[in-house]
């Protein structure tokens, strides 16, 4: 049986032009799959954003939509773009302009997880890696863009939250010494991706609920939010990191003992982002 690319969870009403987003939660591993790495399934979900979908769970139940990726990470990289493919893995590839994330091995269907550790033993051919962008890549990103146009139609603007987390020790190695470690990054691709109102009203939520906020560093927003973030047409888009370390045991891949208390607090704060695009919120009456 294929395994699913994603779920939409939509509200009894929309009452926001708020949509949250968790592209890298994914966790249906298959069997085919499972059968092709060379990797054990824990290492494998080092390179998922575990547990954002359950972090963000709430959101329907405020008014807002939920697009929920099924297919991990590991197997299919929902934040690159379709031609993103990596000649290291690929065959049939021709080596394009030096792509950073590409060489890396983290493009569109990943060559390796977290720590450099390689998924596959060889290379796969191209008819496969198309099959993987027909079967999830592309009904993903269909899913999302129709949810962008249906709530710009409904409210004249759409305010994507592009949900992430980012693994503790990433943000130790670009926090200076003696600074404060940032505990949410929001992306906007300095400026390009969100207008600067929603930022701020999305930053002023996290710190309300005491979270420490930095913006684009050490992520600034990746293929999502360059692809659909244009502000000048009312349709912003936010890149949200959240420290694992708040709420979940790493190295485990598990939830942390303060996870429930945990997720009450970002219930909080989506509560008070969905706030931003209702009829009289910040977002609209920036406009």
């Amino acid at each position: 049986m294929e395994q699913m690319s994603y779920r939409l969870l939509r509200p009894k009403v929309q009452s926001t032009s708020v949509i949250f987003a968790s592209p890298h939660s994914g966790r249906a591993y298959s069997p085919a799959f499972l059968e092709q790495t060379v990797l054990d399934a824990l290492v494998l979900r080092s390179s998922e954003d575990a547990f954002v979908d359950e972090l963000f769970s709430t959101a329907p139940g405020i008014g807002a939509p939920f697009l929920v990726a099924d297919v991990p990470r590991a197997y299919l990289d929902l934040n690159r773009a379709p031609d993103e493919l990596d000649p290291a893995l690929i065959e049939g590839i021709q080596r394009a302009p030096h792509n950073p994330r590409v060489s890396s091995g983290i493009g569109v269907i990943p060559r390796v997880v977290a720590g450099g550790r390689q998924i596959y033993r060889g290379k796969m051919p191209l008819c496969v890696a198309e099959d993987r962008l027909r079967a999830h890549w592309y009904p993903y990103h269909n899913a999302l863009r129709d949810l962008m146009d249906h709530t710009a139609t409904l409210f004249g603007e759409a305010i994507l939250v592009d949900c992430h987390s980012m693994p503790h020790e990433a943000i130790e190695s670009h926090t200076r010494p003696g600074m404060p470690r940032p505990e949410v990054v929001l992306g906007d691709r300095f400026g390009a991706a969100s207008g600067g109102h929603v930022v701020d009203a999305i930053e002023t939520a996290f710190r309300s609920a005491g979270l420490r906020v930095a913006r684009n560093a050490p992520f600034a927003g990746a293929f999502i939010a360059q692809s659909y973030g244009r502000p000048s047409s009312r349709r912003h888009v936010v890149q949200v990191e959240i420290d694992r370390g708040l709420y979940m045991d790493e190295l485990r891949v598990t939830r942390g003992r303060n996870f429930e208390s945990f997720r009450n607090v970002i219930t909080t704060v989506l509560a008070q982002i969905a706030d931003v695009g209702r009829p009289g919120g910040v977002a609209l009456a920036a406009e």
